[in-house]
């Protein structure tokens, strides 16, 4: 029997057909009321419950009302909004009226948040009033932005007339025709979460959407009708979008939304009064969730099933969720640039330490250093074929260029594949490491090391020593009650020295109180570089 080779030879995926005309919102809400589910509950936010007929209503107000204020057809606005059912009647009412909706992310500086405006040209600002103290400096100094829609109680002043959410839906018809758009139309935006530099502003089209829950959620996470499903991901965050707001929509389930940041309190809090039968994570939150003192125990819980994205998941991690909930990470990687998961381990085939398989409807394949196909086992660059790919990044056509390369996009994600078909996350592209001549992945070291009692987090770069040789430094996040000394350093040392072949292990290990990392959880590896010397 030949070899595989990096394509994965995949099952025939579920064909996703499209009318020449076609509104993503439109399906999503439709599906829903046409197949008899008015009064079935569709979001759960901090305030109360909403079925999919109040959200209809809702999303058809919002489309008058952006309609009213002038926002015409293909013109952007900004949204940063915290979860609330705010944030989806904005999102599909906008994509209702033609109207492209730029989701930005909710953690970041007042910087960001101009040059994303100025980049985007978005004519209206929709903004949650706990959010308003990071944009208010902006308001009257940005040429172009006409209004600005306030969710919650109104705060602050503005040179610009400030509208309460609220208010615009009560004063608009909840009746609205839907405009006339394809399914090939830039339907939203996303912006990369600049885990490598500046974010970039990456244009979706409408047929993007639902294809991502045929193609995976349906067949892959089966996700069902009778599901409460809870993502710690943000809305804002591809992965989040469609956990939380495509994926229930698709098969009329129902998504609880959480305002309030994902730290440990906040997570356990709904998992226990809510109940959830999916959760959504990634793997810098299951550690934590791991490490918490307030970890819940097995039969306190209703899950069926956990999800991970955003980084790699080390197995450490997977194997002791499992062992303390008995149920499954499937672990996956999506990206920006592709909406959603295009890889992804399977319900009872997890392969902890993996990514596992292919998508059905999307090919994969891995490049070495020439261009060529990697052979099975060789470590190389990931590149993705399918049909949620982006239109490319908004006035960056050099960055296009590179990364979407005919029907190929290329992840900037390292990986191997190994004869079964399941794949292995090796790092970055630009994070790998030659040690004495050897390709050394970040991903397997951080990995060795948080299987140590004391570590909770580790990230590792590459440092030149005093030959000029690149060796591996790590910094190391510890759990509660451990001290920073240079015998645990060198202890964390030994430990990895146990776990992996010897070059491989730290030379350095500096203690960091916080991993500086994206809004989404990616680690800014770059960062680390950037900081001066200093390790223990």
């Amino acid at each position: 029997m030949p070899e595989l080779s990096s394509v994965e030879r995949s099952s025939t995926p579920p064909k996703v057909e499209f009318p020449r005309q076609y509104n993503a919102a439109f399906d999503l809400i439709a599906r829903n009321l046409q197949a008899g589910r008015v009064n079935k509950i569709a979001f759960i936010d901090d305030a109360g419950s909403y079925s999919y007929g109040e959200l209809s209503r809702r999303a058809n107000r919002f489309a008058n009302a952006i309609t009213k204020l002038g926002v015409q057809r293909e013109q952007r606005v900004l949204l940063c909004m915290v979860d609330t059912i705010d944030w989806p009647v904005a999102f599909l009412g906008c994509i209702l009226a033609g109207v492209v909706p730029v989701a930005v992310n909710t953690l970041l500086t007042t910087d960001d948040y101009e040059y994303m405006r100025i980049d985007s040209r978005s004519r209206a600002l929709l903004i949650s009033d706990v959010l308003w103290p990071k944009l208010e400096p902006l308001m009257g100094k940005i040429a172009g932005l006409q209004h600005v829609v306030v969710s919650g109680a109104m705060s602050g002043a503005s040179s610009l007339r400030q509208l309460g959410f609220s208010a615009l839906l009560e004063s608009a018809s909840d009746q609205f025709t839907p405009a006339e758009t394809s399914p090939d139309e830039a339907c939203f935006w996303l912006y990369s979460s600049g885990s490598t530099g500046a974010p970039k502003g990456t244009v979706h089209v409408h047929s993007s959407l639902i294809s991502t829950a045929e193609l995976f959620a349906r067949p892959v996470l089966g996700v069902r009708e009778d599901d409460l499903v809870f993502s710690a991901a943000k809305l804002f965050f591809a992965y989040g979008l469609g956990n939380g707001l495509t994926f229930p929509m698709a098969v009329g389930a129902t998504a609880l939304l959480m305002a309030e940041r994902s730290i440990p309190e906040a997570v356990f809090k709904r998992l226990r009064e809510q109940q959830p039968t999916i959760f959504y994570g990634v793997p810098t939150l299951f550690a934590a969730l791991l490490a918490s003192p307030a970890l819940p125990d097995k039969g306190e819980l209703r899950m069926r099933l956990c999800t991970s994205a955003g980084e790699a998941l080390p197995a450490d991690i997977g194997k002791r969720w499992t062992d303390h909930f008995g149920v499954e990470i499937l672990d996956g990687i999506g990206s920006t640039e592709m909406l959603h998961v295009f890889l992804s381990n399977r319900a009872g085939k997890v392969r902890y330490g993996t990514t596992g398989l292919p998508i059905p409807g999307y090919d994969l394949r891995i490049l070495d250093e020439h261009g060529q196909i990697a052979p099975v086992g060789d470590v190389g660059e990931l590149q993705v074929k399918g049909p949620t790919a982006a239109m490319g990044y908004w006035n960056n056509r050099e960055k296009t260029r590179d990364t979407f390369q005919g029907v190929w996009t290329r992840s900037g994600d390292k990986y191997s594949v190994d004869a079964d078909g399941y794949y292995t996350y090796a790092g970055r592209t630009d994070d790998m490491l030659k040690v004495g001549g050897i390709y050394v992945s970040p991903i397997e070291v951080e990995s060795a090391l948080i299987t140590h009692p004391a570590v909770l987090e580790a990230a590792v770069i590459g440092r030149q020593d005093d030959a000029m040789l690149i060796k591996p430094q790590a910094f190391v996040v510890l759990k509660a009650g451990f001290a920073a000394t240079d015998a645990l350093a060198g202890e964390l040392q030994q430990h990895v020295k146990g776990k992996l072949a010897p070059y491989k292990y730290p030379r350095w290990i500096e203690f960091i109180d916080e991993l500086p990392k994206t809004a989404t959880g990616k680690i800014q590896r770059f960062r680390l570089r950037a900081r001066p010397a200093g390790a223990r």
